[in-house]
């Protein structure tokens, strides 16, 4: 487009005075234009470096941004030290060190603009005598910086957009303080905005922020922000981030899909969040580091975590206050590590978490006040020595532990309420102490509170209700209360001390009981205490043993299809512990039998029934109080950071206590580039746990066969704890067949003429790699039978028995890469 003309109409007091004229370019034009006068730009490119030193008005064509291009080869295009008035242009640079756009000095009104330039900066302010008004202008620099606020500039910018940036959206730094509104700023190769520097500020109001490869916003080195009602998403990194004594208020604001933390701060920076959402996070929703970092929120929603990591972290001394929040479906909810580092939550709620609400641990303190917290798997865990901190009127509700207590923590708990925990209302163990003032525990399916190893807790007017298995269960040695109750006792519990007599009489009316009396009838206790029907779940659950003999169990594992060797094996073991039981009843000495087994072999080759079994065949035989299975993985007992990993260990091996536990695909805790992976501390964690507790439980160790060999050998103790190895063959046709025959006739089907004959030839032709799963894999061919044979007969309009009833070799499903076959008429 060639270069166009420039009109400029002079201003005068009366309209008389006013005349016009005509140039050539923009530079003659300016050179006779003051302050006040019009200069209209005709379509074309303005190969020109423009300076504006008066208060003129600079346009293009009204409503046609882009016919008018200032595209000087090199330097700033257009640079403003007035209050001039510039609207509907296209500005272009190409100077990689200068901005396109250069305002310096004056309140300049800067409207409809589009900067599509390869500059340092799109659109730069630099100077505390620089404020712009800038209107809808629009940013694309993919060589620099969008939008730069410098050396105390400031200004307001309105529904602007920053399309693309090579570096940080907008940069505020040197004392810069601008103001957004309605502004965007997206796909930008830095942060999205960056405030950086002491005296160094900005505000925005009805922001969006996305699809930046960086962090969103960024405030650093004693810069501060305030963002209202502002939308940031979809970064690669952090969503926000703070870090040495910066300072933001985010109001109204939604964080959310984020890949790593959505909030981060450290180094003394303060963040006060009101209103605010923070969902679909990687790692922490927010994450709080080091002494004199501060959070503070209130009426907050925090939920979604996409990882596995805590939705609110702080550590290192930093403290967190978290008021009227929602914290819901995450790994885990609010942690707190270290000495010095705090936490406050009032009002709150915590929910739908799929391990720990509240985490305490390495010295850390929280308050937790007039707090709801439900359906976790623990409501609230104090896990070592120096951690404590307050939990007052709190209810936690559909948990399977509301509160645990270990290794030396000492909280103090008032007035909370647990409700229908799945395995105890408060567990103290390992040293743990605590007090517990009018607290309670109603529904639990295990006991109301049970410590053991006799740590020193003191209980003061609590009371239980409904436990299954007891109100209390203390050690022998340990726990003392005042005033507390059951209502499995119309009786009050006075005192109890360490093995006083008039006192463990006084508990025991109270329905107190210590270990070795709960151990020896718990059972029979159990249906004293609760209702018949409920009784019998808790019987057969804790006590499976119980209930079927050896040889009943036996004959359960004969039934199996296959599994031929296994069988042997398992009886060959079986002998031994039931001989040596009887030696040792006729005072002779019996061998030792290892009971710890490594299962290897395909998945679906029944390695997880035989577990079951072998734990109710040890029950039977007296060898394990309870026979139950406990089934972990990798992702259970490995934990997010140091010290985690041994806590679930140990966590996984206490639910465990009295029967089998079974640690599926176990080589996952040793990957061969494992690096500083903290699966080596579960097994060496592991390793320890069976030798201090060797006939309290019985570990089952699985997976493939050539893993799980490179997995004997990654710790000294691992080999010599597993004396025997099992190994499940896969199925063979025939053995796939009878599976799927037991299976039609547990459902109440048939196998019609042929059909036998063609599930030989389909379990002979079907593709036998990884994705094979053996027992399983018959299984689903049964499903898919049924799903195709239920797709024929509802076509019948009066079919009989037979046609409900029997299988054919059509109803087969179809082979990878082979024809189907054929449907009959």
């Amino acid at each position: 487009m060639a270069q166009g003309t420039v009109q400029v109409t002079h201003g005068g007091a009366s309209r008389w005075r006013r005349r016009s004229g005509e140039y050539p370019t923009l530079a003659a034009a300016l050179a006779v234009a003051g302050d006040g006068d019009v200069l209209s730009i005709g379509p074309g490119t303005y190969r020109e470096n423009l300076v504006l030193n008066h208060a003129v008005t600079l346009r293009g064509p009204e409503g046609s941004v882009g016919s008018v291009r200032i595209a000087p080869l090199d330097g700033v295009a257009l640079t403003v030290r007035a209050s001039a008035v510039v609207q509907d242009l296209h500005l272009e640079g190409q100077d990689r060190a200068a901005p396109a756009l250069l305002v310096e000095e004056g309140s300049p009104e800067l409207t409809d603009l589009r900067v599509s330039t390869r500059s340092a900066a799109g659109i730069e302010v630099r100077g505390g005598a620089a404020r712009p008004l800038v209107r809808r202008c629009t940013v694309e620099n993919p060589a620099g910086v969008g939008i730069a606020v410098l050396d105390g500039g400031g200004g307001v910018f309105e529904e602007c957009e920053v399309v693309a940036a090579g570096q940080t959206g907008v940069s505020v730094r040197g004392g810069g303080r601008p103001r957004l509104e309605r502004c965007r700023i997206h796909h930008a190769s830095g942060a999205g905005i960056a405030v950086t520097g002491e005296g160094s500020g900005l505000e925005a109001l009805g922001c969006e922020v996305y699809e930046i490869k960086g962090t969103g916003v960024q405030i650093a080195a004693r810069a501060a922000a305030r963002l209202t009602d502002c939308s940031v998403h979809r970064t690669s990194t952090d969503g926000v981030t703070l870090d040495t004594d910066a300072v933001l208020t985010l109001a109204g604001c939604d964080i959310h899909d984020i890949p790593e933390n959505a909030v981060d701060l450290r180094s003394r920076s303060v963040l006060t969040l009101s209103r605010t959402t923070v969902r679909r996070f990687g790692r922490n929703g927010l994450s709080v580091w080091d002494p004199g970092t501060r959070v503070d929120a209130e009426s907050c929603e925090i939920h979604d975590s996409t990882g596995d990591y805590p939705a609110v972290w702080i550590s290192d001394g930093a403290t967190a206050s978290l008021s009227s929040c929602r914290v819901h479906d995450v790994p885990d909810a609010v942690f707190v590590l270290d000495r010095g580092s705090r936490a406050d939550v009032v009002d709150s709620d915590l929910s739908q978490v799929r391990n720990t609400a509240v985490s305490v641990s390495d010295g850390a303190t929280v308050q937790v006040d007039d707090c709801r917290i439900r359906e976790a798997a623990t409501g609230a865990w104090f896990r070592d020595h120096g951690s404590g901190g307050t939990l007052a009127n709190c209810t936690i509700d559909a948990v399977q532990t509301g509160v645990i207590v270990t290794k030396g923590a000492d909280p103090s708990l008032e007035r909370c309420t647990v409700s229908s925990p799945s395995e105890a209302g408060f567990y103290v163990s390992a040293g743990g102490r605590g007090s517990f003032q009018s607290c309670r525990v109603t529904g639990s399916s295990g006991f109301g509170f049970h410590v053991i190893d006799g740590c020193r807790t003191t209980l003061t007017r609590c009371h239980t209700e409904r436990c299954a298995r007891g109100g209390y269960e203390f050690a022998e040695d340990g726990p003392v209360a005042e005033d507390c109750t059951s209502d499995q006792s119309g009786s009050r519990l006075a005192a109890q001390s360490s093995g006083a007599g008039a006192g463990a009489l006084a508990g025991e009316r109270a329905g107190i009981r210590t270990v070795g009396e709960v151990r020896g009838a718990a059972v029979e206790a159990a249906e004293a205490q609760v209702p018949a029907p409920r009784a019998a779940q808790e019987a057969d659950r804790e006590s499976p043993g119980a209930a079927r003999g050896s040889g009943e169990v036996l004959g359960q594992l004969d039934g199996l299809v296959g599994l031929d060797s296994v069988k042997r094996e398992v009886r060959a073991l079986t002998d031994m512990i039931e001989v040596g039981r009887r030696r040792q009843q006729a005072g002779l000495k019996a061998a030792s039998v290892r009971r710890h087994l490594v299962f290897t072999g395909s998945p679906g080759t029944g390695k997880t029934t035989v577990a079951r079994l072998y734990g109710e065949i040890l029950a039977s035989l007296g060898v394990l109080e309870r026979g139950h299975l406990v089934e972990v993985s990798r992702v259970d007992l490995v934990g997010e950071h140091i010290g985690s990993t041994a806590i679930r260990t140990q966590e996984a091996f206490d639910r465990a206590r009295g029967g089998v536990l079974f640690i599926d695909e176990a080589y996952a805790l040793a990957p061969e580039d494992s690096g500083r992976d903290f699966g080596r501390e579960a097994i060496d964690t592991l390793v320890k746990l069976m030798e201090d507790h060797r006939d309290a439980v019985v570990v089952i160790v699985a997976g493939y066969t050539a893993e799980m060999d490179r997995f004997l050998t990654v710790n000294p103790g691992v080999a010599s704890r597993f004396s025997r190895t099992i190994t499940f063959g896969d199925y063979g046709p025939e053995e796939l067949l009878r599976i799927v025959e037991q299976q039609a006739e547990e459902h109440e089907y048939r196998l019609g003429e042929g059909t036998a004959k063609a599930l030989l030839t389909y379990f002979t032709e079907l593709p036998k790699g990884p994705a094979f799963g053996n027992g399983r894999t018959a299984r689903q061919t049964f499903e898919s039978m049924v799903e195709r044979h239920a797709g024929r007969v509802a076509q019948l309009s009066d079919p009989g028995t037979d046609e409900l009833t029997l299988l054919f070799p059509e109803d087969l499903p179809n082979l990878p890469n082979l024809p189907a076959l054929p449907t009959p008429c």
